[in-house]
């Protein structure tokens, strides 16, 4: 089923887009400034590139995830979206407030909170627009035919995302106190409620791609849940290892951090096991490589590589170092960014009408977009492991150590460049779809 309104997508989609274009440029500018080419630096210092580079990541997924859920709502609750012009005043408030932030940065006018930059007047407008954005979904949701576990997890991910924005803005004068609540928007949203965005998404496209009957798919959705809640909420305390709270954050952290995998593995099984039970040939081949890619992917780099550097006595050694990197690239791409071009891969056609499905441009962006990424994080992972020998075991000084590791990202940006021609296939493959129009979404039982 088909409804008109869910063109409103296409325009979140279109937006992630443009801001993940920006994320790479500013990524190429600091992969060049670790080489030593950091020309420039007066125009953009390193600090700026990289809250740059962080803060767009969130807002394109943010906006990946509003489209998302503008094109799964209507279709699960078998009725239009209860307001279509909101729905474009929340994009273009949302649009606002992101290019205001970033061009803040530039000009030194920001909060300074690692991953929480941009500033508190900044922080209400969010809010504001988040609210709107939940008001419309919520609603087309509880006065449609029907509510599946689908939407409601979908809805529900989205929901605690916006309420675990709200502790990032309580101002405190303990640079402890700050950083203890501080991560109950970091981790508890990438490592807690945006699994379950992701797994809503994942849930909807196996139904739509394998022909899997949605009772059987939606009883994995419970496994996923338990297993994030579980393991993502006391998980937490990985974060808290150094930082000034009780020792007790050390076992606690530990524990559930060795756990938290098992949310990814469920993933990952579940998507395999439901394209193998599946009987459904869905023509959209690159929607699956995506969908399946997105499983598989967030596995090893959320999964595996979180866990090969959060327990406190490995910890202890890679905190801050890019083994981090290394780990938070991967996990982003695979668990988030995959997931959203998933479903661009799919309801691009369905809002067009073009079935550009199987095209030799759109496996070529998938494959070196994946290649480009997994080299660069292989780049990321040895020059970390250089810098934690170099500076935490032979105690080097910081910046000695930045020009000795400085090769590896001559390999990264070779890497980078692979993925950023992954990326730019992907978008003309976006492009040559066209504009959603009415006649490809007219209603259709």
């Amino acid at each position: 089923m088909k409804y008109k309104s869910q063109k409103v997508a296409y325009w979140f989609f279109a937006f992630s887009m443009v801001l993940l274009v920006l994320q790479i440029t500013y990524g190429f500018i600091m992969g060049f400034a670790h080489m030593g080419f950091d020309n420039l630096h007066e125009f953009i210092p390193f600090n700026t590139a990289r809250a740059v580079h962080t803060n767009l990541l969130v807002v394109w997924l943010l906006s990946g995830f509003m489209g998302a859920a503008y094109y799964i709502i209507p279709e699960e609750a078998q009725r239009e979206l209860v307001n279509v012009k909101l729905a474009y005043v929340q994009l273009i408030s949302l649009a606002l407030v992101g290019v205001t932030a970033i061009v803040g940065f530039h000009f030194n006018i920001w909060e300074g909170r690692k991953f929480l930059e941009i500033p508190r007047p900044l922080d209400y407008l969010v809010v504001l627009n988040v609210l709107l954005f939940l008001g419309l979904i919520l609603t087309t949701l509880f006065k449609g035919k029907r509510q599946t576990t689908t939407a409601l997890v979908l809805s529900m991910g989205l929901l605690f995302a916006a309420l675990l924005y709200l502790p990032g803005m309580l101002p405190f004068d303990s640079q402890v106190t700050d950083s203890f609540f501080r991560w109950w928007v970091v981790h508890l949203w990438v490592e807690g409620v945006w699994e379950l965005i992701m797994g809503g998404i994942l849930s909807f496209l196996l139904i739509k791609l394998t022909g899997v009957d949605r009772e059987v798919i939606e009883k994995w959705l419970y496994v996923i849940i338990g297993l994030t809640f579980l393991s993502g909420v006391l998980g937490t305390g990985h974060h808290y290892y150094y930082i000034g709270v009780n020792k007790i954050w050390l076992i606690v952290g530990g524990i559930f951090s060795a756990l938290e995998p098992l949310a990814f593995l469920a993933m990952a099984l579940f998507a395999v096991n439901m394209y193998r039970k599946g009987e459904k040939k869905h023509p959209n081949k690159l929607a699956l490589y995506w969908t399946l890619g997105a499983a598989i992917v967030s596995f090893v780099g959320a999964g595996l590589l979180g866990f090969a550097h959060t327990l406190p006595q490995t910890n202890l050694y890679t905190h801050g170092t890019l083994v981090t990197a290394m780990h938070a690239h991967l996990s982003f791409w695979g668990a988030y960014g995959m997931i959203v071009f998933a479903i661009i891969s799919y309801s691009l056609p369905n809002m067009t009408g073009r079935k550009l499905y199987d095209s030799s441009i759109g496996r070529m962006a998938f494959w070196l977009a994946n290649i480009g990424m997994v080299g660069m994080t292989v780049a990321f992972g040895v020059a970390g492991v250089a810098q934690v020998y170099l500076e935490r075991k032979f105690k080097m000084d910081f910046m000695l150590v930045q020009k000795e590791i400085a090769v590896h990202f001559f390999v990264l940006v070779i890497f980078a460049t692979i993925f950023a021609t992954g990326i730019t296939l992907y978008l003309i493959d976006f492009y040559k779809h066209g504009k959603p129009n009415d006649e490809a979404l007219e209603i259709s039982e």
